[in-house]
């Protein structure tokens, strides 16, 4: 039973149709919320439903154009504490500035950091996201954040497509990425590991210097937490098809798609590449499959709103497919 008599979930702009299909899987309606901008470019929010005492769930990936869509989650979040709400959640599909999680040079912001005092600053009470690209980013919050996995959601689909497992075999396209793709592997009945190594010589340039692994005549599956420039997965295909894999499919949570990136990818070696939606993807190619975050966090807002653990989502989630 919940603390709280209602739920209002209400969406900036960044991703509406998830908003929607969330809403439509909760059998809530989607809150009346307006987010626009004045003329002068100021983010101009108002909350046209009534939030007093509910439980507030506001969904808003922080994704390209980043800095626009990180000031609508705070004026949203600001908008619904002075509106009296009695608990808000920010719904982060997608956590932006992630990448910033840490010092590399000197005079270097956290910008990760810096995100989330301005979310905990704003009012938000606690966080719900996915496939944070550092795990170690929950602690730069001071409150409880609930971090998904879409991978089980992902694997269930390579499954469905490729029929059967025994042929397959789970790549790392970098040493980043290991933790990732052994993780996956587990959702695959344990499918062997491959790791590849990668260089950069240029900012813009990937180049693939080795591989660890058996992939001939395998499947293979790549494994990654996000898609860019496609670069990397590029390379990684092109490296895997030279020893001797028989098919290259990706999957990767969440789909950033620098300019140019889907075509690069599908005029690439791979043969699929999956996606979720926790960043929009207008008009994909057919070799771009997007799957719907929302059946998985749809479970979970309801289970924040009524007080069920949410740790079973983490790992092997029972969801309407």
């Amino acid at each position: 039973m919940s603390q709280y008599e209602r739920m209002v979930i209400v969406t900036g702009n960044a991703n509406r149709q998830l908003a929607e299909a969330i809403a439509r899987y909760v059998k809530r309606p989607l809150g009346d919320a307006l987010v626009t901008r004045f003329r002068d470019g100021e983010t101009r929010v108002l909350l046209r439903d009534d939030v007093r005492g509910a439980d507030v769930f506001i969904i808003q990936p922080t994704s390209p154009p980043v800095n626009q869509h990180v000031m609508e989650l705070l004026v949203m979040i600001d908008a619904a504490k002075r509106a009296s709400a009695g608990r808000i959640t920010a719904v982060l599909p997608y956590y932006g500035y992630s990448r910033q999680e840490k010092k590399t040079v000197g005079r270097e912001p956290i910008s990760a950091k810096l995100v989330a005092d301005l979310i905990q600053r704003a009012g938000a009470h606690r966080v719900l996201t996915v496939d944070l690209s550092n795990p170690a980013i929950e602690g730069f919050f001071d409150i409880p954040v609930d971090h998904l996995h879409a991978g089980p959601l992902l694997a269930h689909h390579v499954q469905r497509l490729l029929r059967e497992t025994h042929d397959i075999v789970v790549a790392a396209p970098d040493v980043g990425a290991v933790r990732l793709a052994d993780r996956f592997r587990s959702y695959l009945d344990n499918a062997p590991l491959a790791v590849l190594f990668k260089d950069r010589p240029q900012p813009d340039e990937v180049t693939m210097q080795g591989l660890i692994g058996d992939v001939v005549g395998k499947t293979v599956v790549l494994v990654d937490d996000l898609i860019s420039t496609g670069g990397t997965l590029i390379a990684a295909a092109d490296l895997l098809e030279a020893n001797g894999a028989r098919t290259v499919i990706a999957v990767a949570t969440h789909p950033v798609l620098a300019e140019g990136a889907l075509e690069r990818l599908a005029a690439s070696a791979l043969y699929t590449v999956f996606v979720t939606d926790a960043i929009p993807v207008p008009n994909p190619p057919e070799a771009i499959r997007v799957i719907s975050l929302a059946p998985l966090l749809a479970e979970a807002i309801n289970r924040v709103h009524y007080d069920i653990s949410v740790s079973e989502l983490m790992h092997q989630p029972r969801l309407p497919l």
